[in-house]
């Protein structure tokens, strides 16, 4: 049942693989949350309406109705455009110039803030999880790709039209292999889930990785965080080695990012860290540590993400009421 306390503030979180809409009172308590698969690469317009019918059911499931929405959040991978609320492109998806936020305005009567969805989730994480009261937090998550997020005095950090801090598209190497964008030696092509996966799949398929070839075979959908990190549990030494090579690329994007912001809290969230966190978080500590001017080493801390899953939803609900009463 929804709780009584009203408006009721609906963050939504698109992902490569999921949808997530968590409903949370005025105090940031979870009125009810509802999860889907995204369907990878069918086409924004379906894309967009199983958005939109993902809150429908939210709604209908916990006894909400749409006069007690207060403001919609919804983070999404790749660049937005902030003031029109369009989804500029999503490498991993598929999607280009997909107008969301006006397609939820009018769904939903009420006010909608479009966001990058890791920009929401290193939100979430400065103000309910591991980087409470810090000065200047810049998140790195990777996943299918690699995203990037920065909050500078409680602001996010965003361009004049679009989203930025996409890390995971600068470059960190000579190599040519690309990710999902055409940029090649990008920390994306290094550093991604889905990049270890495949290199992870030749080396089961050449027989250098016998418990990941038991475990998951050689299919890429198939070699996931859970299966990386068992592999590596059971002995599998080129996994563990293919881990540390990304986590590496990671830690000199930190390194660089570190001599840009100075800031005080850097956060590694997303699925493979969860499965991984010391092997990750301590081979990108590591890395960072050797790689920045002497006077840097000590004034950054390199930490998990504390919300999991929540973190890209609960950081899009919070923005969107910080932003939107000053729409209005």
């Amino acid at each position: 049942m929804a709780s009584d306390t009203k408006p009721v503030w609906i963050g939504f979180d698109l992902g490569g693989t999921k949808m997530l809409a968590i409903a949370y009172d005025e105090n940031w308590k979870v009125v009810g949350r509802r999860r889907r698969k995204t369907r990878g690469r069918d086409g924004s317009d379906s894309g967009i309406e199983r958005i939109a019918t993902t809150i429908d059911r939210l709604l209908d499931e916990n006894d909400i109705a749409k006069s007690d929405i207060a403001g919609i959040g919804v983070g999404c991978p790749g660049p937005i455009d902030l003031a029109k609320g369009r989804i500029v492109m999503t490498p991993n998806l598929g999607w280009d110039n997909v107008d969301l936020g006006d397609f939820l305005k009018k769904r939903f009567d009420c006010g909608v803030v479009v966001m990058n969805d890791v920009d929401a989730g290193v939100y979430g994480e400065y103000q309910f999880g591991a980087a409470k009261n810090a000065r200047c937090v810049v998140g790195i998550f990777p996943g299918t790709g690699v995203g990037g997020g920065c909050v500078y005095e409680g602001q996010i950090l965003q361009g004049a039209r679009f989203s930025c801090m996409e890390i995971g598209h600068t470059r960190v190497s000579g190599d040519t292999r690309a990710s999902g964008s055409a940029i090649s030696g990008t920390l994306e092509a290094e550093a991604s889930r889905l990049t270890i996966a495949a290199e992870a799949a030749k080396a089961a398929y050449r027989g250098d990785a016998p418990n990941l070839l038991e475990i998951a075979g050689t299919d890429l959908s198939e070699i996931r965080s859970g299966a990386l990190k068992e592999a590596i549990a059971k002995g599998d030494k080129l996994i563990k080695k293919l881990v540390e090579e990304a986590a590496c690329s990671i830690g000199i994007s930190v390194a660089n990012v570190v001599h840009l912001l100075a800031p005080d809290k850097i956060v590694l969230g997303g699925g493979l860290v969860e499965a991984m966190e010391d092997l990750i978080v301590g081979t990108v500590r590591k890395t960072a540590k050797e790689n920045v001017m002497s006077v840097y080493k000590d004034v950054f801390e390199i930490v998990a993400a504390k919300l999991g899953d929540d973190a890209g939803a609960m950081g899009a609900a919070a923005w969107a009421k910080h932003k939107l009463p000053k729409a209005k």
